[in-house]
């Protein structure tokens, strides 16, 4: 039983080694493949046939996923081209794939390359620092990393500036916001006290057009009694209303004088009826009338 146990242990531990060996062969076919792949598109590259070279590094990188040479130089072929975006996903892919110092310095190297392409200073600080760390010596790398602190400086500034512009901008619309919204205000106190005006002016006239139709009631109702209504005739037409004729001083009223005649024609008068009567005494009355 021993020996069966000691027979199949060896058989699998057999198989286990023939496949490990059958997977570094593979494994070494498809480095092979994939720096053949990559030799070949550093020679198109050369001839400044980037779409040939493209394909060929897209290649290598297929057969061997963890090339860090078909990687990191697919990104530098699109920095020549000018594709910075991809060029950084593939250089950032090879600053994780790279195993060595040396492959992981210039990934971050090229890394601080492209993002300084793209304006980010800040940005490419931290991927020179990352080179130096791996590379302390390499005086380029140092050299591109005083660079990039200057221009994060001045982007920092710039950005200060443009903030400050900003909540300037703000202050002012706030302002003018402000102004505007008291101008408002006031233009609707002004109507508001335009429209109490002109209700005022409106009771005003409505009392006056009351009183017009009480008075207009009031000669109305003196009609009905009996009495005559003034009217005012028109220029030109007519006669016109006399006025009464006021007495100088010392003289008479014509009203004071009509009152004297009256007096005296009534005191006449009563001397003539006193002298009539004393006549009639003195004459004998008829009973009889004459056929």
């Amino acid at each position: 039983m021993k020996n069966v146990l000691l027979i199949i242990l060896s058989l699998f531990v057999g198989n286990v080694f023939a496949q490990d060996e059958d997977a570094q062969k593979q494994a070494l076919l498809a480095q092979k493949k994939a720096d053949g792949y990559v030799y070949e598109a550093n020679n198109l590259l050369q001839d400044d046939d980037f779409v040939s070279a493209e394909m060929a590094y897209r290649k290598a990188v297929s057969e061997q996923p963890s090339s860090v040479a078909g990687i990191y130089n697919l990104g530098s072929s699109y920095i020549k081209k000018g594709s910075f975006d991809e060029a950084l996903y593939r250089l950032e892919q090879a600053a994780k794939t790279a195993t060595s110092k040396s492959e992981k310095h210039k990934a971050f190297h090229n890394i601080g390359n492209v993002l300084m392409e793209n304006k980010k200073c800040k940005e490419a600080v931290e991927a020179y620092k990352n080179a130096l760390r791996n590379d302390p010596s390499d005086e380029e790398t140092r050299y591109n990393l005083g660079l990039a602190k200057v221009c994060a400086e001045q982007q920092k500034d710039q950005d200060q500036q443009d903030q400050n512009e900003d909540d300037q901008e703000n202050k002012d619309n706030q302002d003018q916001q402000k102004d505007k919204d008291q101008e408002n205000k006031e233009d609707q106190q002004n109507k508001d006290d335009q429209d109490q005006g002109d209700d005022k002016d409106d009771q005003n006239q409505d009392n006056k057009d009351e009183g017009d139709q009480d008075q207009k009631d009031g000669d109305d109702k003196e009609n009905e009694d009996g009495k005559p209504k003034d009217e005012k005739k028109d220029q030109g037409e007519g006669d016109e209303k006399e006025q009464p004729q006021q007495p100088r001083k010392g003289q008479m009223s014509p009203q004071q004088i009509k009152n004297l005649l009256e007096a005296m024609n009534n005191q006449e008068q009563k001397v003539q009826e006193k002298m009539n009567a004393e006549k009639v005494k003195g004459v004998k009355v008829k009973t009889e009338k004459d056929w």
